[in-house]
């Protein structure tokens, strides 16, 4: 192995994440992020399963039997899930594209991994979002007296009616907000797209209290996101897991139904989802609602809900879910045997 086979790899690597991701295909940070994870760990897993260090691996260390060994590590010791899985294997597909494109020679080598399927899940999830009283009682559960109450109050607001990834939530600058009427809020979503969401008039006055907290600081001090923790830097998406987590923990003293449920940050997209479909809105509106990729992704929601469920049944066979109707059972003997027979 000669040195400039061992920085070869090195080099494509970089160009795949500076030139090939950022530039040339547009991802977002959170995208290249998640990709830089599924390489990092591929190359710790191939440095331990040669013996080698990090910096001495070739391409022609990237072959197949080593990537399968590498998946099934994820889910045997990482204990991931199928979703996780594919997701990194979908990370070393991309990667193998460009260095199938970088060295066409090596392009039979790459097609080895191009090659591994990904993993179908068993069971999908069952989508798990807030119920109408379970919503009230995580909003009733913040306290908006103290200025952190308002800014939580503020963000969950803000995410339940945009229906907004965490992310994009998180992103969000002072000047993306309109709050004079037509009030509206600019998010930037995956791929770097730009879309527009209207703003409830209330979600705009929990708005406006957050703001007063912010303009109560130094007004030359920089104020980078809409959301800051008590050090003035953006608030994290783990500090949005604990932050719902413990909101929900305090509702669930009274509502007995979010003690079974298992509610993420993602949930409130989900019921934002679902409480735009039962309102009527339809499928393509709810779509550019939420900044889906494709119309498929938001068909999901109308398997999720038991009300849309039954209302579609109510519709086709009336009587299917009608109330039971009063009277008295009458058959004879002959026609009760004959009746059993058929069971």
């Amino acid at each position: 192995m000669t040195r400039s086979a061992a920085t070869e790899l090195a080099q494509l690597v970089q160009r795949f994440f500076e030139d090939y991701l950022a530039a040339l295909r547009g991802m977002s940070t959170h995208t290249i992020r998640s990709y830089r994870d599924a390489v990092v760990l591929w190359l710790r897993f191939a440095a331990r399963d040669t013996g080698r260090r990090i910096e001495t691996l070739t391409l022609a260390d990237l072959t197949a039997d080593p990537v399968e060994h590498f998946l099934k590590s994820l889910e045997r010791d990482r204990h991931n899930g199928v979703g996780t899985r594919n997701t990194r294997l979908a990370a070393l597909h991309t990667l193998m594209r460009f260095l199938a494109q970088q060295r066409p020679a090596s392009l039979v080598q790459f097609q080895t991994i191009l090659a591994i399927p990904f993993k179908r899940e068993s069971r999908q999830a069952p989508i798990e979002y807030f119920e109408a009283h379970e919503l009230d009682a995580l909003f009733g559960a913040i306290d908006r007296r103290s200025a952190d109450g308002r800014r939580d109050y503020a963000l969950f607001a803000l995410m339940y009616n945009t229906g907004a990834r965490v992310q994009e939530i998180l992103d969000l600058r002072i000047e993306d907000l309109r709050l004079e009427p037509p009030y509206q809020v600019r998010l930037f979503g995956k791929g770097n797209k730009v879309r527009t969401c209207p703003l409830w008039p209330v979600t705009v006055q929990c708005l406006r209290a957050h703001l007063e907290r912010l303009s109560s600081r130094d007004p030359h001090a920089p104020r980078p996101a809409l959301f800051t923790n008590h050090n003035g830097t953006p608030l994290t998406r783990f500090g949005v897991r604990y932050l719902l987590r413990k909101y929900v923990t305090a509702s669930s003293a009274t509502v007995a139904t979010l003690r079974g449920k298992r509610l993420r940050r993602h949930s409130l997209r989900h019921t934002t989802a679902l409480s735009l479909l039962k309102s009527g809105v339809d499928f393509a509106t709810i779509s550019q609602w939420l900044g889906h990729s494709a119309l498929n992704v938001t068909m999901r929601y109308a398997r999720a809900d038991l009300d849309l469920k039954r209302a579609a049944l109510s519709q086709v066979f009336p009587d299917a879910i009608s109330p039971p109707r009063g009277g008295k059972l009458r058959i004879d003997g002959a026609e009760l045997t004959q009746w059993l027979r058929r069971l």
